[in-house]
């Protein structure tokens, strides 16, 4: 599959909360990094992230743009709340091989009710 195949896959795996399926489209040694928090490292500890995100908040990823360049995918999103962010995804052989995201976290945890973090 080409990157944005495998990105367009990965949206209808999110969309379904299906973090088994979510977790088959990482390489075993996979990084995902979503810049609002620490690098999650290992297909095992992203599907946990997956687990707990959708366990905390339902989350919706509606497809903005998605665009491919050599090895890369790049997606514009946006939710059905509000919150917009951009991810790209290193594909190597049809698997995920490193993930980065942006959106703003202090919105998202407003708009699904979740506790603030607290100030240092």
């Amino acid at each position: 599959m080409r990157p944005k195949d495998v990105v367009a896959a990965w949206v209808e795996a999110f969309n379904r909360a299906d973090v088994d399926a979510l977790a088959a489209f990482y390489e075993e040694t996979a990084i995902n990094h979503q810049v609002a928090q620490e690098p999650v490292e290992g297909q095992t500890a992203i599907r946990r992230m997956f687990a707990d995100g959708f366990a905390a908040a339902k989350m919706v990823c509606i497809v903005e743009n998605l665009f491919e360049d050599g090895d890369w995918a790049i997606l514009e999103w946006r939710d059905p709340l509000g919150l917009r962010g951009c991810g790209f995804f290193k594909i190597r052989a049809g698997k995920i091989a490193f993930q980065r995201g942006y959106w703003d976290k202090l919105s998202f945890l407003k708009l699904h009710n979740l506790p603030l973090p607290e100030r240092a």
